[in-house]
């Protein structure tokens, strides 16, 4: 079993490296893509845990993108990424510390809105990582019985995005961030030596954009993802084919913070023959 789309607690999972190589051990998983957001940092720890478990694991990131022409986000993954690669660090850094810092502005909200958490103890449940996400807040929240869920009505207040033209507010904690250009993000994972592939398009409504992406170097598109319908996975299937993209596919797996606890590791499985055109696109072996 193959699962090309995989987080751990370096960004916003909430399991450890090696929590997650073991449950993709216990799930049958053989090839595990740790795709953290905007960072390589885990890598090599994973690569080596991985040997020790008997899972082969493929270096890689989720580069947090925008579509600045369409107003859209887009995730763009990496794969066989060198781990540390000054083009990423360069790139993805500034990122990293802007949503710490966001955060930390969100919390404050939080807190002078009534809530009895703290910046402390919100930060507890990312120490390991790159800073602190909306789910590590959610988890403080969670724990003080404010909600029974991460995601759900009090997620939405907190942070909604809005939309004006459609009179949608805003949650009374967002704050914005500068997500990196998409096209910056696609250089930068060819920089360092991996294969660029646009992450579920159907959930972030990037199939309009891929032509310009693929004359930027995308190479490939995530067919499989929990977010895709049949008709998603089909429309994703006809873009690799006219724009000869390589096909992939994950579960997008973080642990307690997942959206849907129905898709655990290896439940979109890409399948062997499209890992081996990865690999041979990134110039390696299965």
């Amino acid at each position: 079993m193959i699962d090309l789309h995989c987080h751990t607690n370096i960004s916003d999972n909430s399991y450890s490296i090696e929590e997650v190589i073991q449950l993709a051990k216990e799930h049958g998983v053989e090839h595990l893509a740790i795709t953290d957001h905007d960072t390589t940092k885990g890598l090599p720890s994973a690569i080596m845990l991985g040997a020790e478990y008997g899972v082969n694991i493929i270096p890689g990131i989720e580069i947090s993108a925008f579509d600045f022409s369409r107003g859209t986000r887009a995730h763009i993954l990496g794969y066989d990424v060198t781990p540390g690669h000054a083009a990423i660090s360069q790139l993805c850094d500034p990122l990293i510390k802007q949503r710490h810092e966001a955060s930390y502005h969100m919390v404050e909200r939080i807190i002078e809105a009534g809530y009895d958490i703290s910046w402390y103890g919100v930060s507890q449940y990312a120490v390991g990582g790159t800073g602190v996400y909306k789910q590590h807040i959610m988890h403080a929240l969670l724990d003080a019985g404010y909600t029974s869920t991460i995601y759900g009505e009090l997620y939405k207040k907190l942070f909604a995005r809005g939309d004006e033209d459609k009179g949608i507010p805003k949650g009374l904690a967002y704050t914005s961030i500068t997500y990196i250009d998409m096209f910056d993000a696609v250089k930068a994972i060819t920089e360092a030596g991996g294969v660029p592939v646009l992450a579920h398009p159907g959930q972030m409504h990037n199939f309009p954009a891929i032509s310009e992406l693929v004359d930027a170097g995308l190479q490939g598109i995530e067919v499989w993802h929990p977010s895709h319908d049949t008709a998603t996975e089909e429309r994703a299937k006809a873009a690799a084919a006219e724009f000869n993209l390589l096909q992939t596919g994950g579960s997008d797996f973080h642990g307690f913070y997942t959206d849907s606890q129905r898709f655990h590791l290896g439940s979109k499985s890409p399948g062997l023959e499209n890992l081996e055109t990865l690999r041979s696109r990134a110039g390696r072996k299965v």
